[in-house]
């Protein structure tokens, strides 16, 4: 025991006998950890996200209904794949003619019909069995619910049994985790602008018109918006999902992360004559 301080001692025997009476208590024991460098910060805003992960209910996740991309029973093959392309889901709600949900379609149970023409595709042969869930369940319970029974996807009903919108299991994950990036995800301390090909380029929402103007020679106007994310809002008149494109001047903006609250990711693509032809000469 050569070296160690008594006052380091007096800190451990200290923090073994505290016993934090509420979550704010044990939160301050962990940031003193954190501040002493026994936790990293990241496990600590982990942990913190756990923490209160009890606390959230399913509707404070969800993706509403209007979000929501189905297919519609009774649907043949032809019809249901380039909803599936465009969308880039791999579960699928199938509703009926009442708008009650009465399965989950998976995409990769679509392959073997793809791949061999001869089959005879029925949608109820292919449909799965679908996990219900009400708005007013913890997230911290369903998420128990989908390890219990093996689902990544459940249909969120509100309090008239009504189908109100859905939650997928890396929703619930997120919050524990933070975001879940893909491959067009930019750091959040990198540039807005980042160019992926010569005329295409992957744009934060959040990039102020002003300094969009800047980069791309373009002349938006920031009296109604401040930010390019809020100004591609207002071009499409809703909520995008992903994969969704409008055209504005000279720019195509296709949309690449989105929740059901707000764009986050837009990919750029100059379309114009005039500017292709200056940044060629470049």
């Amino acid at each position: 025991m050569n070296g160690t301080s008594p006052e380091w001692l007096a800190r451990l025997a200290h923090l073994f006998s505290y016993k934090p009476k509420n979550k704010e208590a044990l939160m301050m024991l962990l940031r003193d950890a954190a501040h002493h460098n026994v936790l990293s910060g990241e496990i600590l805003s982990m942990i913190e996200r756990m923490l209160y992960v009890s606390d959230m209910l399913v509707r404070e996740v969800m993706v509403p209904k209007a979000n929501m991309v189905c297919i519609k029973a009774g649907s043949d093959l032809k019809t249901i794949l380039p909803l599936v392309i465009e969308s880039g889901h791999s579960r699928f709600p199938v509703i009926a003619p009442d708008e009650s949900v009465i399965g989950i379609v998976l995409a990769k149970d679509l392959l073997t019909y793809m791949l061999k023409r001869e089959l005879v595709f029925r949608l109820t042969d292919v449909t799965r069995p679908v996990l219900f869930s009400p708005q007013s369940k913890r997230l911290d319970i369903l998420l128990r619910e989908f390890r219990a029974k093996r689902n990544h996807l459940a249909v969120v009903l509100d309090e008239y049994s009504h189908v109100a919108g859905l939650i997928t299991i890396e929703d619930v994950l997120e919050q524990i985790v933070g975001e879940i990036e893909d491959e067009y995800d930019i750091d959040e301390d990198s540039d807005e602008i980042k160019q992926m090909a010569t005329h295409v380029f992957i744009v934060k929402a959040m990039t102020p018109i002003a300094d969009f103007n800047e980069h791309f020679s373009a002349d938006f106007t920031d009296e109604e918006f401040d930010t390019i994310g809020g100004l591609v809002l207002k071009q499409f008149g809703h909520l995008p999902k992903r994969d969704e494109i409008t055209k504005m001047g000279r720019f195509q903006f296709k949309v690449l992360q989105s929740d059901n609250r707000r764009v986050y990711l837009l990919e750029v693509t100059i379309v114009g004559e005039d500017q292709l032809t200056e940044r060629e000469g470049e």
